[in-house]
């Protein structure tokens, strides 16, 4: 459990950049590429898109709106034959050639004609026939706006053989998107279908547009993946050949339209007697008689044969048609069924019905219709989620620039005649720092000049050089100074010389949780008086990122002439979502200490650097919540609030049970809520989930909350409320130096993030010294360890079992003191993580032994040694 009395908001400036969001190379490949190709192909995506879903149904909108035409009231009578229909047809258009009939089994539907195309037109037009009594149906309303919708998807109103290349290539494009975002999303889980299907709708901003558009993703994948392929087949014709090879299908290379005949004066082109129709159909009535569909082609060149293709009543979708040929004298020269045909033949016939949906009859037009309705709103949401990103990058680098204006090596921000105000921080979380920034930009508004500076980078004889010093200094643990403002502290105890001329100030930071709140802000106070500096104005503590108290701050600045300070920039955390706490497993089974679990917590928010936390909201168990109902002798399925009393005791602290309450409500009004917990992530967003190493913590009253409650107490499946909290003082190196982590019991979570990020980023120079209690039972992940070693990622490794008497982590610390000297000569970084009374007040009384308390200080100020202790 993290005991980190502040809430992570921004980076400490320490030498070596911290914030670096570490990922593997190829997925930062294809996150660039998900981004690049949805800004620049989303916008005509929806066009295909929103074209593509008018047109899944075309058919049944042009029946709505045209009733009667192609499908009329049913007759006792029988339908007319195909002869009779092109008969009807030729007398209505006799300078027109008949080139097609469809006809269908079903009673009322009307037979359509297709006219021969004219000379220099691309097709001919198609008329729809009174199924009974032969006359010439109205023309189809709509039918115009449907071609040219369907002219706008297939070749965006581009000429044919341009517009097919360019929707086939942005074909591709969502291709590439969807499979990039699948693989950007891929979580470690995957078998678990709530984590692809399902997300929280109670999420709110970036975490809810990410959930939004992933999950929608996941569910219109496949039918993407359908659209992109059989669109790609028919954009491209090297495609298409390679397909039909493999299908074994030679197709007839396509026909140029009819030229325009010049004859000459007096001339009259002689034309055919019409084929009659009446054999051929009599053949294919017999050899057919489970057909619904009957498509006959054919021309009037004597002796040409009639093509027919026809859907059997038990086809398994609308284009698996079977085939006939058969002679003006109704000899059946050709049948070709559909069952007969090859595999890829049958696989080619799918394409369009799989396209449109019509496969899956009226669920799949459904489904496909919805996924290109979805594309706009994929559109939308990634153009939201990509100006976020980039908002928060413009903040990010104008917030460095600020710094960089603010604070550097160039000193104070004077102005003639003035003497600048030190702006001094100590900053564990970057919390302070931020504090500090806002208080000097108040006092540079009113032309007040500010010397900005971590307390890191003074010491106390430099206080000799201000009339006036402001102090923003946060508390670490239990009320110790941050890592970065030891030697400070320790130089300014030690201090002697007298500073009567100083006047100061000193916004201390902490969290009354903890015994010593604000602890080295008001031991700082203290020196500052007793070395006879003068207080500007009494201190002003704030608890826990309090508003109220910076307003205090605010308004007792104007002592100094400062305007009042700016709204507090945005925090980086994330914000509170829903995880699901999706496994826990006991890793050290028989060990003499309590039971550590690695539990795993999963959700949508994936973004986070090593050493990063997490803060969880407990709950207590359920039997401790009616325990304390039976006593008090309220009723915990009362309304209270937004829910039920026990519902909310659950979250809060308990009162005592000997105070009656007279009802739910007045419970309710005096509950405080429970103090989340913070714990130190042991995974990467790689991973697909939050992993952390839990240690069950048990006392007299009984198990621990939050421990008992990740543990033993949530059953799997139970949703966990928590968010993510940056921990710049624990963040990655930036640069491939040596890192040394050290670490005991829980502690291996926060280093093991860290090592994970190195060995993804082929980091090799790591040394890992760790401590548990038995070899036997306590070796916590060491088969992970052990491959890296293997692997060369971990060259030295360090495994120390106090009851196996090797004795303990700092022991074995002072036994390498050789090789620790050598790595820190070599620009080494120390991370420690573990108990603070134990295992971290031993390791820094070692290192101070082995290196000199003062260099220990230095190596902490410069961003060397970093800690995350508990």
């Amino acid at each position: 459990m993290k005991r980190d009395p502040l809430p992570a908001r921004s980076p400490s400036p320490t030498p070596i950049p911290a914030r670096r969001f570490i990922l593997p190379t190829w997925k930062q490949v294809w996150f660039q590429l998900h981004w690049f190709i949805g800004i620049t192909a989303g916008t005509v995506l929806i066009v295909i898109g929103l074209s593509g879903a008018l047109l899944v149904f075309k058919e049944e909108m042009l029946d709505l709106v045209n009733p009667g035409v192609r499908h009329v009231p049913v007759q006792n009578a029988p339908a007319l034959a195909p002869q009779q229909v092109a008969d009807a047809v030729r007398a209505a258009h006799p300078d027109r050639r008949v080139a097609s009939v469809i006809v269908y089994s079903a009673p009322g539907t009307a037979a359509r004609v297709g006219l021969a195309a004219l000379p220099g037109e691309p097709r001919g037009e198609s008329i729809y026939v009174h199924p009974y009594a032969g006359t010439i149906q109205p023309e189809l309303a709509g039918e115009a706006a449907f071609e040219w919708i369907e002219f706008l998807h297939r070749w965006l109103l581009l000429d044919r053989e341009t517009g097919k290349p360019v929707t086939g290539t942005l074909a591709l494009c969502l291709l590439g998107l969807a499979l990039s975002g699948l693989y950007l999303r891929w979580p470690r889980n995957a078998g678990n279908w709530r984590t692809w299907l399902t997300f929280d709708t109670r999420l709110k901003g970036r975490s809810f547009l990410w959930a939004l558009h992933s999950v929608a993703g996941t569910w219109a994948l496949v039918a993407y993946v359908i659209f992109t392929l059989t669109g790609a087949y028919w954009a491209f014709d090297s495609f298409r050949n390679t397909v039909d090879g493999w299908a074994g299908v030679k197709r007839a290379p396509r026909e140029a339209p009819a030229k325009p005949v010049a004859h000459g004066p007096g001339m009259q082109k002689a034309r055919p007697a019409p084929v009659d129709l009446a054999p051929a159909w009599n053949t294919f009535v017999q050899q057919a008689p489970g057909w619904q569909m009957a498509f006959l082609r054919f021309t009037d060149k004597p002796n040409a044969p009639i093509q027919v293709a026809w859907l059997p009543a038990d086809a398994p979708h609308p284009r698996a048609r079977s085939a006939m040929t058969i002679a003006p004298d109704g000899t059946l020269t050709k049948n070709e069924p559909y069952a007969a045909k090859s595999l890829g033949a049958r696989a080619l016939t799918t394409f369009y019905p799989l396209h449109i949906g019509t496969y899956f009859g009226l669920p799949g037009q459904i489904a496909m219709m919805l996924a290109s309705l979805a594309l706009p709103g994929f559109a939308i949401t990634g153009w939201m989620l990509y100006l976020k990103r980039r908002r928060q990058a413009r903040a990010a680098r104008a917030e460095r620039a600020r710094l960089g204006s603010l604070d550097g090596a160039d000193g104070a921000l004077a102005l003639p005649g003035l003497d600048p105000v030190l702006v001094a921080y100590a900053s564990q979380t970057g919390q302070a720092e931020r504090l500090a920034l806002r208080t000097a930009a108040a006092l540079q508004a009113a032309g007040t000049p500010a010397d900005v500076r971590a307390v890191a980078t003074i010491a106390p004889a430099d206080l000799a050089g201000y009339r006036d010093a402001l102090f923003v200094a946060s508390s670490y643990g239990e009320g110790e100074p941050p890592d970065g403002a030891r030697r400070f502290a320790r130089q300014l105890a030690d201090a002697t010389q007298r500073l009567p001329h100083l006047r100061y100030a000193v916004l201390a930071l902490g969290d009354s949780a903890y015994a010593q709140f604000c602890g080295f802000g008001r031991a700082l106070d203290d020196r500052l008086a007793a070395l006879g500096g003068t207080r500007l104005f009494a201190p002003v503590e704030v608890d826990n990122g309090d508003e109220a108290a910076v307003t205090r701050w605010s308004a007792a600045l104007a002592c100094l002439g400062a305007a009042p300070l700016a709204e507090a920039p945005a925090a980086d955390e994330a914000p509170w979502a829903q995880w699901t706490l999706a496994g826990r497993t006991l890793l050290n089974p028989g060990s003499l200490g309590a039971p550590l679990f690695e539990v795993r917590l999963e959700g949508d928010v994936l973004h986070w650097l090593p050493g990063a936390l997490v803060e969880i909201e407990a709950r207590h168990a359920e039997p401790v919540v009616q325990a304390w109902l039976a006593q008090t002798g309220l009723d915990g399925k009362a309304r209270a609030g937004s829910g039920t009393l026990a519902q909310l005791l659950a979250a809060s602290e308990l009162p005592d049970t000997s105070h009656r309450f007279p009802s739910a409500q007045a419970c309710a009004a005096i509950l405080k809520p429970l103090a989340p917990r913070r714990y130190s992530i042991a995974s990467l967003p790689a991973d697909g989930a939050v992993e952390l190493l839990v240690r069950q913590v048990r006392h007299e009253q009984g198990m621990g909350l939050a421990s008992g409650w990740l543990t033993a107490h949530a059953p799997v499946g139970t949703t966990v409320r928590a968010r993510l909290l940056a921990n710049p003082a624990f963040a990655p190196v930036d640069s491939d130096v040596p890192c040394l982590f050290i670490g005991n019991g829980s502690g291996l979570a926060g280093l093991r993030g860290h090592l994970r990020a190195r060995v993804a980023a082929g980091r090799r120079r790591n040394w890992l010294l760790f401590g548990e209690r038995q070899r036997e039972f306590d070796a916590l992940c060491a088969g992970e360890l052990q491959r890296w070693a293997a692997d060369g990622f971990l060259p030295e490794l360090d495994l120390v079992f106090s009851r196996d008497g090797e004795g303990y982590v700092q022991d074995r610390l002072r036994a390498l003191g050789d090789r620790l000297r050598a790595w820190i000569a070599d620009g080494a970084v120390l991370y420690v993580c573990g108990s603070l009374q134990g295992m971290a007040g031993g390791v820094d009384a070692a290192l101070a032994d082995l290196l000199g308390r003062d260099t220990v200080e230095l190596l902490a100020a410069e961003g060397r040694i970093r800690r995350d202790v508990y």
